[in-house]
């Protein structure tokens, strides 16, 4: 499977960004996904999942009401819209992928070393 992510950019304390992750090859309709960041000096970190089938998602507290996940398996497509965007969401966003064979149950998994493909990454910024 390979990921690509797009829409990250500069944007101001405040704002709103949508990244997107398409998917090529794979079975991405019985893909788990999720969305992690990596800020420089830091770990990487889960920010977003979401289940094959769409039903469950799960977001940790540091963006919770602020980050949504969402996906359309028609499309290969994975999104998630950023708002209310602070300066330490700041960070390299990378959308990933676990192997849909490895583990086929609908679940979310939230440590990095579970995700078998990941995005080249997309920067996003946000400033004062």
């Amino acid at each position: 499977v390979q990921l690509v992510e797009s829409g990250g950019r500069s944007v101001q304390v405040g704002g709103s960004l949508r990244l997107s992750c398409a998917a090529i090859g794979g079975r991405f309709s019985r893909t788990n996904m999720g969305w992690l960041r990596q800020a420089p000096g830091k770990e990487r970190e889960f920010v977003a999942g979401i289940s094959w089938t769409g039903d469950t998602i799960f977001y940790p507290d540091s963006v919770k009401g602020r980050f949504t996940i969402s996906r359309d398996n028609s499309k290969n497509v994975t999104f998630l819209q950023m708002d209310s965007l602070k300066p330490e969401d700041t960070a390299v966003y990378y959308c990933a992928a676990v192997d849909p064979d490895r583990k086929p149950l609908p679940r979310i998994y939230r440590d990095p070393k579970a995700y078998d493909y990941w995005g080249q990454g997309t920067q996003v910024t946000v400033s004062s």
